[in-house]
């Protein structure tokens, strides 16, 4: 539903975003008269005004002043400053905030562009657009996916819309891990259920390993020529494949490590670049690069003693070509947690090759406990005692899935609950913003031949209706701020604080109200939340619902 904009039969124009955080960032800069690091924060509490910034403590070094001094000279110097009327108010809190509370003329102001813009409020052409390539999932072709795998999934998957939305150019690249020994496994592993290997401990089990022999019962001798490498291309193809479809994970690239690195002797030639600078040595019979006289604590090895090549080497060729052949500005590499130590590792070997450590950022995933209900269910991928990631949408529903691995950030761990997952009810975090939209949605449709327009949205003047404007202007912001610190996990926080908003809002005011005008005026604040919902749940990759 596209907001009609009545006035006296003009055209009006387009109105320009504002990121209310950029924005008092610049009066600041311009009060402050120079380029200060500057901090602005979503206040916490409505006493504390609706924005804060400590920048006074920074300045009051520098001036042999108390920080409440120096906020105090700030706040009127702002005052002066603010000729768009922005602030209703503008106080100082001990021991030295600046607090700011946006006027009620100036957040009207705001509503008119969220309608004005609809689906496009939040996006932003960001004065660095950057190529960006998104490594995540990357889960090697040995088994399904399990739910695990979704938590980075998700993240990957949702960060790359964020990324999209300010103005980056983003590549979501999965990385297929489809040779070396854990291939060659599974491929002994399938020989073993046909009866042609020894089993082994290290086998992978499963139902689906028995499934995979009775594939190949006619083609071992086409296994022990890949080393396993034809079971791991089925396997992704027909069940990994898949399941990242159902999850809505998609991919711009899908990078084969045997094909881009082995077959085009990528890793050889990595190896020559690195002798050309002295940074390998050669001793056990193995080859190592010297990343003591880089940043690693000690040297790696390369090429084992048997002539085989490591997995850091690998990584080292792989990263080779992000950095330095494809020239990606900045590499984001989502990894588990059983990768914490390898950072260091991988960035030296990065150093090594001539690409800047700086443009790699990895974020690493914390554990996740499935429970149901106070039982927690243990898996292991070898042992074949897992929950795939079918089997978790199948159970709880794409939607879940997804909210739910995202409301905690990366590095906490975090417990999965199956029973909250499936409950439809408002105890159900993503149930209860969906039902936010619906409602919305429903508000909408009953007022019919009610007209929504902006022609009377300057009689929003009550803490509610000022208090869900105040919730939604937040959206640009949102965007910007994880799009610097990758914290997706603000995104589900800021889904459910308009929901909240919104659900207060429409307990406390009747929409359709006897005054038509009154009418009008809520009927776009309801338009606007609907928009900034369906905005949050895009980049999410979650359903917008329009009944429930």
């Amino acid at each position: 539903m596209r907001l009609l904009l009545l006035g006296a039969g003009a055209v009006v124009a387009r109105l320009k975003l504002v990121k209310m955080i950029d924005y008092i960032k610049s009066l600041l800069t311009k009060v402050i008269g120079s380029d200060a690091e500057i901090k602005i924060t979503f206040s916490e509490k409505t006493e504390f005004g609706d924005y804060t910034t400590n920048i006074a403590f920074d300045l009051a070094k520098k001036t042999n002043q108390s920080p409440l001094e120096t906020a105090n000279e700030l706040s009127q110097k702002i005052k002066e400053a603010d000729n768009d009327n922005c602030f209703s108010r503008i106080g100082v809190a001990k021991p030295g905030f600046i607090n700011l509370w946006i006027s009620p003329d100036f957040l009207i102001k705001q509503l008119s562009k969220i309608l004005d813009l609809g689906p496009e409020y939040g996006e932003s052409k960001t004065s660095n657009p950057k190529n960006i390539q998104i490594e995540f999932v990357s889960a090697n072709p040995t088994g399904p996916l399990t739910m695990a795998n979704g938590r980075g999934g998700f993240l990957g998957s949702t960060l790359a819309n964020v990324m999209e939305k300010i103005g980056h150019k983003v590549t979501r690249e999965y990385y297929i891990n489809d040779t070396g020994h854990q291939v060659e496994l599974l491929g002994n592993s399938v020989l073993a259920k046909l009866g042609l290997n020894e089993p082994a401990e290290d086998h992978y089990q499963g139902d689906y390993i028995q499934t995979l022999a009775d594939y190949f019962k006619n083609s071992a001798d086409d296994i022990k020529g890949t080393n396993g490498r034809i079971v791991a291309d089925y396997l992704f193809k027909e069940l990994i494949q898949p399941s990242l479809k159902k999850a809505g994970l998609e991919f711009d690239n899908w990078f084969s490590e045997y094909e881009n690195l082995h077959q085009k002797k990528e890793l050889q030639k990595v190896l020559e670049l690195l002798a050309k600078q002295n940074l390998i040595d050669r001793y056990d019979g193995a080859q190592w690069l010297k990343t003591t006289d880089i940043e690693d604590e000690k040297s790696r090895v390369l090429v084992k003693s048997d002539g085989q090549p490591t997995y850091f080497l690998s990584d080292i060729a792989y990263h080779y070509d992000k950095l330095i052949k494809r020239g990606f500005d900045l590499v984001i590499d989502i990894w588990g947690a059983d990768h914490h130590g390898y950072v260091a590792r991988l960035k030296s070997g990065v150093k090594a090759v001539g690409a800047n450590p700086e443009k790699l950022k990895i974020i690493i995933i914390q554990l996740v406990r499935l429970m149901r209900g106070e039982q927690e269910i243990r898996m292991s991928k070898r042992s074949g005692q897992f929950i795939t990631m079918d089997n978790l949408i199948d159970e709880v529903g794409k939607d879940a899935a997804r909210f739910f691995f995202l409301m905690y950030s990366p590095d906490t761990h975090m417990n999965f609950d199956l029973v909250l997952a499936k409950e439809k009810s408002l105890k159900n975090p993503v149930y209860y913003c969906q039902y936010a939209f619906a409602r919305a949605n429903s508000i909408l449709i009953k007022a019919g031949s009610q007209k929504t327009t902006t022609e009377n949205i300057g009689l929003l003047t009550n803490v509610n209706e000022l208090n869900l404007i105040k919730a939604l202007i937040k959206w640009p912001d949102i965007l910007q701020q994880t799009a610097e610190d990758y914290q997706v996990n603000r995104l589900t926080r800021y889904a459910l604080e308009v929901s909240k908003t919104f659900h207060n809002f429409y307990e406390k005011e009747r929409v359709v109200d006897n005054d038509p005008k009154i009418t009008s005026a809520r009927l776009a604040i309801v338009l606007a939340t609907k928009t900034i919902l369906k905005n949050i749940f895009d980049v999410l990759g979650i359903s917008a619902p329009e009944k429930m």
